[in-house]
């Protein structure tokens, strides 16, 4: 036992020498807008976000899918910008436009050339993009007919059936369980002006947060950042939601389908982001079903008795305690035995915690990978965002693999036994025998 902490411990001291973590400069620009830089020469390439908090859950119930339809319309036609001419004019100069959306938030995202012929062209686009969006009718309604079109096909389908029956078995009336992509009634509903309300009210410069990683200089950087917000208007208010209600009912949902498998999901609100207790869960569902073939639910349920091809476990935090989930799909013969053996694994697992064995184990995979979380300007942009939209601390990644290590079977027993009650979650079967018993 002392054997694999003194592994894990050299393991840790050769990752932390091995390479270097990004530095990262920070400030407020003139708009309002919070920024962090990395500043980085090694290859011509700038790499830019903007995330607001507009995501799904600042929906309503009659009109869910305005925040969705709001951020893909952005780059869909801009002031003085049609949507052929933002494509082709990314493309003439081998640019990415692209983005990314979920229940917290809304992004646009930027890949260029830092030469300055390229990098001003894409980032002018760009600023068009979030700061003067069109939402024209036309393209509107060609959009919504698109989504519509795809909700009916996912309506048949057993993995989005059981999601989104998960979703509402979970959260209930809060935001966060409504679809991200909308109902078809609703998004029938959605006019131009609703997607101008959202945006005015939800694309604000004092509530972006603006991520700049590459071949700039802190100048460059901060002349980008307020090129890309300043004009974004909005009330200078912050958009809450409700608190999650932690505890829920306990619940077994089984859907008749006639796919061959049963899709099963397990689950309960989990944490936020910023929770203190992050990283014991963290590497606690690695052991138990974040780490592929080593976790405990693979050997148990796949392993060992073949019940499934895949069966997983894991947290999704968020401002709000987002989901806990456990998922697996296996022979409709065989679904109440596989939803019994989840089901008893975890509670194990909650009551003992993980062995010191599998404990070193999980640290040596997490810090011994870390080096490949960061290996991109990519990648360290999307950590940008997170730190800077959660108010994360700006040592996050320096703190990161220090942190994994002083983790303990005790912490983790009682993180997961603070916010994993096995009495209290949500189950859906999509494609459950008839008859079959709970």
């Amino acid at each position: 036992m002392r054997v694999n902490h003194i592994l894990v411990a050299m393991l840790y001291c050769m990752t932390t020498t091995a390479f270097a973590t990004p530095n990262i400069q920070h400030w407020k620009s003139a708009s309002g807008a919070k920024v962090l830089f990395v500043e980085n020469h090694d290859i011509p390439m700038l790499d830019v976000s903007v995330i607001v908090p507009a995501g799904s859950s600042f929906d309503t119930t009659e009109k869910s899918g305005v925040a969705n339809l709001t951020r893909h319309l952005l780059d869909l036609g801009a002031e003085g910008l049609t949507e052929d001419d933002i494509s082709r004019g990314m493309a003439d100069i081998g640019a990415q436009l692209g983005g990314g959306f979920d229940q917290d938030k809304a992004s646009v995202s930027l890949r260029t050339l830092s030469n300055p012929a390229e990098r001003d062209k894409a980032l002018d686009i760009m600023a068009r993009v979030l700061q003067r969006p069109l939402f024209q009718e036309t393209i509107l309604a060609r959009e919504k007919l698109r989504i519509i079109a795809s909700l009916k096909e996912a309506e048949t389908k057993p993995e989005s059936i059981v999601g989104k029956a998960f979703q509402k078995a979970v959260y209930g009336t809060h935001p966060y369980a409504l679809p991200a992509s909308g109902e078809v009634a609703s998004i029938e509903k959605i006019t131009a002006q609703d997607l101008y309300g959202f945006y005015r009210k939800h694309y604000r410069s004092n509530a972006a947060i603006v991520s700049i990683m590459g071949d700039v200089s802190r100048a460059v950087a901060e002349s980008i950042a307020q090129q890309l917000t300043e004009k974004l208007t909005g009330p200078d208010t912050s958009a809450t939601l409700p608190d999650v209600v932690t505890q829920i009912s306990a619940v077994e949902q089984r859907i008749a389908h006639p796919a061959s498998q049963s899709h099963i999901l397990i689950g309960a609100p989990g944490i936020a982001r910023n929770d203190p207790e992050y990283f014991p869960l963290y590497v606690g569902n690695h052991i138990l079903g974040g780490g592929g073939f080593v976790s405990r639910l693979m050997h148990e349920v796949r392993e060992k008795r073949g019940l499934a091809y895949s069966v997983y476990s894991y947290f999704s935090p968020l401002k709000q305690p987002g989901v806990f989930q456990l998922g697996l799909q296996t022979k409709k013969e065989q679904a109440d035995e596989a939803l019994q053996l989840v089901r008893k694994v975890l509670s194990e697992f909650i009551i003992n915690g993980p062995t010191e064995k599998e404990l070193a184990a999980a640290k040596s995979n997490i810090i011994g990978g870390f080096p490949l979380r960061i290996d991109s300007n990519r990648k360290i942009l999307d950590y940008l965002g997170m730190i800077g939209f959660y108010d994360l601390p700006l040592t996050y990644l320096d703190d990161f693999t220090q942190k994994i290590e002083q983790v303990s079977v005790s912490q983790i027993r009682k993180a997961f036994a603070r916010h994993i009650n096995p009495q209290s979650m949500a189950t859906i079967i999509v494609g459950a025998p008839e008859g079959a018993g709970k």
